[in-house]
């Protein structure tokens, strides 16, 4: 298990949208019957991007690496606080429902079954804020 970065500054509209995409694409929006958790597991390869992730997410957890029935690969994590003060609000800002229907469904059914829906999104940069900027 790795240990996490110190918190770093608020995300940046490009962060964001990497975070948004990688949970779109490879991410898992679950649970264990006791609390939900986001997952995303991918190759080693990929190791600067779950790095990436940690900076974005301060909090989460690296899990690995893992050899398991010839694949090697990372785990990463974020469940608990990080989960309910910090990436939950901040998925809820992002255009998640606009972009996929089914993950937007999945993210919804997970915070439905573990009591997540009363979070308040967080301030996230307008088009017109990265224009002006």
């Amino acid at each position: 298990m790795n240990k996490p970065p110190e918190p770093s500054a608020p995300t940046t509209p490009f962060d964001q949208g990497l975070l948004l995409g990688i949970l779109i694409g490879e991410g898992h929006f679950g649970g264990d019957g006791k609390q939900p958790h986001i997952t995303l597991r991918m190759h080693t390869r990929h190791r600067k991007l779950f790095e990436a992730m940690l900076r974005i997410c301060p909090g989460s957890r690296l899990y690995g690496p893992y050899d398991h029935g010839g694949r090697q690969y990372y785990q990463w994590m974020a469940r608990g606080k990080v989960l309910r003060e910090q990436l939950v609000p901040l998925l809820d800002a992002l255009p998640m429902a606009e972009l996929d229907d089914h993950v937007f469904e999945r993210y919804t059914d997970m915070k439905t079954r573990y009591g997540l829906m009363n979070t308040t999104p967080l301030e996230t940069q307008s088009r017109e804020t990265q224009d002006t900027a």
